[in-house]
């Protein structure tokens, strides 16, 4: 069975995922849309599938499934609509560039039981299965979460309400592991240093202090200050063991000695992976992420942005609406 699959956006994002999906035997690519039709016939020419003229046409053309892989601020009426035309969709995260859009649509997709898949790639690791595995039977009592980068090239990006901000739009992948390694996080307070960069209103940095259910305690740090990316990642302190976890590595520090994986698994293959086998028919495998479970995640990052805008503790998911 060929998967019949469309694609809205053809920035940087959406061409890894399109040439990603053409590798796959088992894959047809129906077409590209984009809000610029110009931007994707680049990407279009190079694959050998037509540039399509709006999303409405590309949602009518008889696809098992649509990857939306657009800019935060775009979210919200594209999933609406893949929903009204019946049809599963991946979405990149973060859901949206706010709280309230991912809320309206995750209850949308819950009312109509459409398959989705979102982009937290880092979940397919191997790396994070074995540091699951490792924090399953020590109790996690604190939690470091780093995200150090430079500005992206998007413009859209320098603009809070475009991207979200770097919590949002990056850090966002860090808050996920400790969801799935540490659990819920209840309570949020944080502090940013506001933007030194004429045109940018993202701020410098931003520094979090997280509240688990579990009582585990975390701090995030993020700033987008330098010149290269830097580290990002998570650190845990659990009862007698110390787990390191990067993209690119694991490091499992007990008394009798050190454990360091690299990951036999690529994350951003293995997440377009997923969610094909799932369009195929075959059972979703245990690293995909569904709209729900993601909105979890973007609740915390909301969280530490409504934070900072008030200079107080927020709790996790009373912000937004």
């Amino acid at each position: 069975m060929r998967v019949r699959i469309g694609l809205v956006g053809a920035g940087g994002v959406g061409a890894r995922h399109a040439r990603t999906l053409a590798g796959f035997d088992d894959v047809e690519l129906v077409g590209i849309a984009d809000a610029d039709p110009a931007a994707c016939a680049g990407l279009a020419a190079e694959l050998g599938i037509p540039v399509v003229d709006t999303v409405d046409q590309l949602l009518q053309a008889s696809l098992d499934g649509v990857w939306l892989c657009v800019p935060p601020f775009a979210h919200g009426e594209l999933e609406l609509r893949a929903v009204r035309a019946g049809l599963p969709f991946f979405v990149e995260k973060p859901l949206a560039a706010d709280l309230a859009v991912a809320e309206t649509v995750a209850e949308v997709v819950a009312a109509s039981a459409v398959p989705t898949a979102t982009g937290y790639h880092w979940r397919h690791l191997d790396t994070v299965a074995r540091a699951r595995e490792v924090l399953a039977t020590s109790s996690p009592r604190l939690v470091g979460l780093t995200w150090q980068d430079k500005v992206p090239p998007p413009a859209w990006w320098s603009t809070a309400a475009l991207s979200g901000g770097q919590v949002v739009e990056q850090a966002t992948h860090v808050l996920d592991l400790a969801r799935v390694l540490v659990g819920e996080v209840v309570e949020v307070h944080a502090a940013a240093a506001p933007s030194s960069a004429p045109g940018r209103d993202v701020a410098d940095a931003t520094t979090a202090i997280l509240a688990f259910a579990s009582g585990a305690v975390g701090t995030l740090a993020a700033t987008c200050t330098l010149a290269a990316k830097g580290r990002a990642g998570i650190e845990v302190a659990a009862d007698g063991v110390l787990v390191e976890l990067t993209e690119t590595s694991l490091r499992i520090v007990r008394a009798d000695g050190d454990e360091q994986l690299q990951p036999a698994v690529d994350g951003r293959l293995a997440v377009d992976r997923a969610f094909v086998d799932v369009l195929s028919g075959r059972p979703a495998p245990p690293g995909l992420v569904d709209y729900a479970e993601a909105l979890c995640t973007h609740r915390v990052a909301c969280a530490i942005a409504e934070s900072v805008r008030t200079n107080g503790p927020v709790r996790v998911g009373a912000s937004g609406r």
